[in-house]
């Protein structure tokens, strides 16, 4: 039978009282001056340290007797379980023996378990800097007086009302910082505020008497960000002073953007202007955007924990969310793992699902920043890692919990998660989904968009309405066309005369050889005019409806190439285009039925599949579809053509019926495809996605 006596306390460890807790209870930190960490307990702890060493069903009684305390073994073990998961337990032989194998084994970081373990979050300290901010802290002892606050705040209140009345100035500069040298200036400005940032940290709990062991660089998921060890903060006793140091980053950082800010206004347009633009913006956005976020281990946590007076406030409101949502879910008898009054109790849950929905959203954008940052391969297996490690991993710590103690759910509260668990897999599993989407284009199949060929000017335009096939839309007329025509008449005449005249006289071979080429070009180039005078005669290529006549093009104005004078169509037939994606085209086939959504438009149009390309579409024919028009596919341009950014294949509908109002009009479309599942689709599209990005 395993012993109830728990493992000795390593000597070294020191206790000090702390201040008291938000109830008035006593509170101590357990000091490890190895890892230089420090551990807040609470009066329970406490007890069981001064008994440390007995059993602990006596440790347990011996509470109870001398004190008002009414503890239980299994919170005991628990806080046995805390003293060996931290370290502080002195390792009995086995552990030992462990330990020493691992110590004796050199080249630990040439695994690659630990680089997964390290890679996510280590420290490298530089410098130790106690007497130099000692020194320091007395130089810039003026800065803490009242005075320097309170001119800090007229400063940093007049230039935002100076960037208020130039807010346009400010934000166009913002725009054009967008470039190289920019990025590299805001780098400079990032590193200059976060110095200050740490900076103020450290002097602020120097001042208060506070050691800081040290200072240097955290590197969190290969990031380097700087950092300051001011963990001795809980040696004061003050919560304002404690809440000072937390807030010192962020008020530094805040100052340094609002003196910038003024220095931005009153600054000459030069280098100087240039570096306080990149110093406000960059600390404008770290202090409110990041460092005042409470759901990171960022200030804003620190200092609402200070606010609060509730240390390890991720890990208290941690463990009561999930004491609610295992109540919630399946209606254990779950107690709350410390009391709150129940307005807190709530606020606390609150706060605890936010965040988590916070550190999900920032996660995954850390897996995706690491996956573009590194090469494809190698991109992918640290996006599995970040995945995995942050997101998978805790979700699978609880679904174990619920899996051991699944038999403490009431008996309906199991039916009812059951069938709910089996409606999940029918969803996933069962092909229902049938139909795929994309965005269209409905246009006539036949149309005849009229551009003059070149500049020239409108000696006809016809009326909209109907027209025959070959009936003359637009007449244009080219006054330098019409000169070049006479020209070239006159100088075929005379040419022609001439050669005439030659061929009388005897021995003019030469000379009519000569004429006769000139002749011949002359005639050449009056064809060639002749041809370009006829392009300004457009006629219809098929019957249909002549339409969008440009009010503009009347008789005597001048017509360009790039604007249409109208449109030809032909009204009896129209088809939509539409553009999927390389997982859905298999799921398509001629004929299939389809359904188009004009915009802004309650019926649909009925048709079918006529046409699907069996390659990649290289440019996209119909800027309306862009999302720079207001449509939904993503394009770039290669040249005057517009190319799609990801791979997406043609789709030609057939509509059954004409619409009632002959234009072209973007809308969605609805096609009837194959059966696919949720579960299919999902693998299809990571495997997809793997293949394309790994460069397999």
């Amino acid at each position: 039978m395993r012993s109830e006596t728990p493992s000795a306390l390593r000597e070294d460890l020191r206790l000090h009282e702390a201040a008291a807790e938000a109830d008035g209870s006593p509170a101590w930190v357990i000091e490890d001056p190895v890892v230089n960490r420090f551990y807040r307990i609470g009066w329970l702890e406490f007890e069981c340290l001064l008994r440390w060493g007995a059993p602990l069903p006596q440790v347990a009684a011996a509470i109870a007797h001398d004190t008002p305390l009414q503890p239980d073994t299994g919170q005991l073990k628990a806080f046995e379980h805390f003293l060996a998961q931290h370290s502080l337990l002195r390792p009995d032989g086995d552990r030992l023996a462990q330990l020493l194998s691992q110590a004796r084994q050199p080249g630990s970081w040439r695994r690659w378990q630990w680089w997964l373990h390290h890679y996510l979050f280590f420290r490298i300290p530089l410098i130790r800097p106690q007497f130099a901010l000692q020194r320091l802290a007395r130089t810039l002892a003026p800065l803490f007086r009242p005075w320097a606050a309170w001119a800090t705040l007229a400063a940093i209140v007049t230039g935002l009302l100076l960037v208020a009345r130039h807010w346009e100035l400010f934000v166009s500069t913002l725009v054009e910082s967008v470039s190289a040298p920019g990025l590299l200036a805001f780098l400079l400005a990032l590193t200059c505020a976060k110095t200050l940032h740490e900076l103020a940290h450290a002097l602020v709990a120097t001042r208060f008497g506070v050691r800081v062991a040290h200072m240097g660089i955290a590197f969190v998921v290969l990031w380097p960000m700087l950092y300051t060890d001011t963990g001795e903060s809980w040696k004061l006793r003050k919560r304002s002073q404690r809440l000072a140091v937390a807030a010192a980053g962020i008020t530094a950082e805040l100052a340094l953007a609002g003196l910038a800010t003024l220095l931005w206004s009153l600054a000459e347009p030069g280098p100087l202007r240039s570096a306080a633009f990149y110093l406000a913006t960059t600390s404008w956005t770290l202090s409110l955007a990041l460092n005042a976020s409470p759901f990171m281990r960022f200030d804003g946590y620190f200092i609402l924990s200070d606010l609060l007076d509730l240390p390890n406030l991720h890990e208290r409101s941690g463990a009561l969310a999930r004491a609610a949502l295992r109540r919630t879910l399946f209606g254990w008898n779950e107690p709350d793992p410390e009391y709150f009054p129940p307005w807190q109790r709530r606020a606390l849950v609150g706060f605890a699902l936010a965040t988590w929905l916070y550190r999900l959203a920032i996660f995954l954008a850390i897996a995706l920043l690491v996956y573009f940052f590194f090469f494809k391969l190698l991109g992918i297996l640290l996006l599995v890692v970040e995945i995995t490690w942050f997101i998978a991993r805790p979700v699978w710590s609880e679904a174990r919990v619920w899996r051991v103690r699944w038999l403490e759910t009431p008996r309906p509260r199991q039916r009812l998660w059951q069938a709910a668990f089996l409606v999940l897999v029918i969803l996933v599993v069962f092909p229902w989904r049938r139909d795929v989407h994309g965005p269209g284009l409905l246009h006539p199949l036949r149309q005849q968009r009229v551009f003059a060929p070149f500049p020239a000017q409108v000696a006809f335009v016809r009326d909209a309405g109907a027209v025959r096939a070959g009936e003359e839309l637009v007449r244009l007329d080219s006054p330098d066309l019409h000169d070049q025509e006479h020209q070239t008449r006159g100088n075929i005449a005379a040419l022609g005369a001439r050669l005439s005249g030659i061929e009388a006289v005897e021995g003019g071979l030469a000379q009519r050889n000569t004429t006769r080429e000139r002749l011949g070009e002359q005639v050449a180039r009056g064809q060639s005019v002749n041809e370009e005078l006829d392009r300004l005669r457009i006629r219809a290529e098929f019957g249909g409806h002549w339409l969008d006549v440009d009010p503009l093009a009347g008789t005597g104005s001048w017509a360009g190439t790039q604007k249409p004078i109208g449109i030809l169509i032909d009204p009896a037939t129209w088809v939509v285009d539409t553009y999927v994606g390389q997982a859905e085209i298999e799921r398509l086939e001629v004929g299939a039925n389809c359904r188009f959504f004009p915009e802004h438009q309650n019926t649909a149009l009925i048709g079918e599949i006529v046409e699907i390309d069996k390659a990649r579409s290289q440019r996209l024919p119909h800027a309306m579809l862009t999302t720079r028009q207001g449509g939904a596919i993503a394009t770039v341009s290669g040249g005057h053509e517009l190319q799609p950014v990801e791979s997406l294949y043609r789709v030609s509908i057939l509509l059954h019926e004409p619409p009632q109002n002959w234009r072209e009009v973007r809308g969605s479309v609805a096609m009837t495809g194959k059966g696919q599942s949720l579960a299919y689709s999902f693998l299809i599209r990571t495997f997809s996605l793997l293949i394309q990005e790994s460069g397999f």
